[in-house]
């Protein structure tokens, strides 16, 4: 593991110099995360929050953990407190149209950041990983690693967030040349490891052979490492992850996963403040278009020393 602090590693993840002598502006970014416990949302939320103070805001992270009650609670507590934007990562592609709608009808921009919303024009940015970019990415790779005929267990995200689907079509769009590739179970897991360990252990029960894993997140593949390692049947099981963790980029150098995709969240994070900066102070967008795509990069044993902070891939 990287033996530095936090503070270090984010700032070698923001690659930004620190704007020496600023002072605290008269304003209040408010930044809403998922879940802090999962390292990809810590991420997010620490780069937002070390780039917001460097611009000269004041900052808060808080989280919703997926719930669209306490995220509408949060963004009434940013509108409270003037916010003078929020960035946020939205708990449901549908449920949280009402809420960026809210904060905006009261004068305060949104950027949305990792998750999309079913509805344009409300949220001023919303920036996100080329989600269907990287799963056509990690769907190849996996599939030069596992071959033309396996059986494999395929382990699905939250269904309320797009992100989930957009990675499942393009596993599906890839594999499904290969008629040999016959996937025996698809778990959704919600993007998390308990889960992933938990329904691991069921399809286990079921199948007697599993040759391959592919999963839409570290977290739910880390999660059926464990449990195929506690199993006996681990070795020899082609495991694909997507997020680039620290902990998935653990497993690889320990040979238990052949891949993860990482989603460049240190970069589109602390865009997402950068842009709202822009638009504080000009009253209008640094960037036309709303939505806006950044892409995935492969990390393998090949590359894996160039992993220099929590998310970031130098090249």
């Amino acid at each position: 593991m990287l033996k530095t602090t936090k503070r270090a590693l984010l700032a070698a993840a923001l690659s930004v110099p620190f704007l020496a002598g600023s002072v605290w502006a008269e304003g209040l970014i408010s930044i809403i995360v998922n879940d802090p416990a999962n390292p990809y949302w810590f991420t997010e939320g620490e780069v937002a929050r070390a780039t917001a103070e460097e611009l000269g805001y004041e900052a808060t992270v808080s989280a919703h953990r997926g719930d669209t009650n306490v995220e509408a609670n949060l963004v009434d507590a940013a509108i409270t407190n003037g916010a003078v934007a929020i960035i946020l990562d939205p708990a449901n592609a549908d449920g949280s149209i009402g809420v960026v709608r809210r904060a905006s009808e009261a004068g305060i921009p949104v950027f949305l950041v990792n998750a999309e919303i079913n509805e344009s024009g409300i949220a001023i940015a919303q920036l996100v990983s080329n989600n269907a970019q990287g799963a056509a990415m990690g769907a190849i790779q996996w599939q030069s690693i596992v071959g033309d005929t396996a059986k494999y267990v395929e382990f699905f995200g939250n269904p309320a967030d797009n992100n989930a689907a957009t990675r499942s079509n393009g596993y599906e769009t890839m594999l499904s040349q290969y008629p040999g590739l016959e996937r025996v179970a698809q778990e959704v897991a919600n993007w998390d490891r308990t889960q992933g360990y938990t329904s691991m252990q069921s399809i286990m029960q079921a199948q007697p052979e599993i040759d391959a894993v592919i999963a839409g997140n570290d977290e739910m593949a880390l999660g059926a490492i464990a449990a195929l390692k506690e199993a006996g049947r681990l070795e020899g099981t082609i495991i694909g992850g997507f997020d680039g963790s620290p902990d998935a980029v653990e497993a690889i150098r320990a040979g238990e996963m052949a891949y993860t995709v990482l989603q460049p969240v240190a970069v589109f994070s602390r865009e997402a403040v950068i842009q709202a900066d822009h638009y504080i102070k000009n009253g209008e967008p640094m960037v036309a278009e709303e939505k806006q795509l950044f892409d995935c990069l492969l990390i393998t044993p090949e590359n894996v020393d160039q992993y220099t902070a929590p998310f970031v891939l130098s090249q």
